[in-house]
């Protein structure tokens, strides 16, 4: 498969160009960037501190994609949506795994599936994506009798709060027990607050130092508590999950699927 990387000079883009360069069914067709980028000009496998691909990163998103199978996207929701609409004109598949996206680029998202085939998940890495499963069942057990918090830490150069992996972590735990998050989400707690309500999902944000990604989900009962924990030691298991998305959408049309699709676990 010919990949394009979007975003190549950040940190999620020089961990999925390494991941291509290392992949023997994978091919590095293309190493964007935004035109202001430092790194325009810059050979890939020179940015990932390997030996010269003979790709250049570059700012043409309409040219470069020609001929690319599929564009993996970690960027920002607008340049996501900029990029959706270029791969659409090429017919071009992609794996968004951009987070802090809103309901309006979601639309959006959805009706470009009607002509590109397209993964799009708050998290690529596969242990996550199991966690989602877990989460599901462990909600329908511990429907009654138990409070719900999720917490999330991730590193100082994050800009979106909470992260997307917790609020699908929310969604996930809302759908099981038949509520709506958006009515039942509590994102932060100070001064007196008043008895904790049993039909909320709270929300907790760390920021801080290079913590690629934790989250748990726990589940406070009395005299007992359930926790449910991913943690992140590097940015590679997003990257494995994201080439694995992409080889689920070699061959299809069209359609909007996530990584529940992508690993079987609908």
């Amino acid at each position: 498969m010919k990949i394009a990387i979007a975003g190549s000079a950040g940190r999620m883009g020089r961990t999925l160009i390494e991941a291509v360069l290392k992949d023997g069914e994978m091919h590095l067709a293309a190493a964007l960037e935004q035109a202001d980028s430092a790194f325009l000009g810059k050979d890939a496998g020179e940015l990932v501190g390997a030996a010269p691909c003979g790709i250049a990163v570059n700012a043409d998103f309409d040219t470069a994609l020609a001929g690319v199978d599929c564009l993996i996207d970690f960027t920002r929701p607008a340049g996501t949506i900029a990029h959706l609409a270029a791969c659409r004109r090429r017919g071009v598949a992609m794996v968004i795994g951009t987070t802090g996206i809103e309901m309006e680029h979601k639309l959006q998202i959805q009706d470009a599936s009607r002509d590109i085939p397209i993964v799009f998940a708050p998290n690529m890495a596969i242990g996550v994506n199991l966690v989602f499963k877990l989460l599901d069942m462990a909600a329908r057990v511990l429907s009654q009798g138990y409070d719900i918090e999720v917490i999330e830490a991730h590193h100082r150069h994050k800009i979106d709060a909470p992260s997307g992996t917790a609020l699908r972590m929310g969604e996930v735990v809302a759908e099981a027990l038949g509520r709506d998050l958006s009515k039942c989400a509590v994102y932060g707690r100070e001064g007196v607050t008043g008895e904790r309500d049993p039909s909320t999902i709270g929300f907790a944000t760390v920021r801080g130092g290079d913590i690629v990604g934790d989250h748990t989900v726990l589940f406070a009962g009395t005299g007992e508590r359930v926790e449910i924990t991913h943690k992140a030691a590097s940015r590679i298991p997003y990257a494995q999950g994201s080439l694995r998305a992409a080889r689920f959408l070699k061959g299809r049309k069209n359609g909007l699927y996530d990584m529940q699709d992508v690993l079987g676990l609908r």
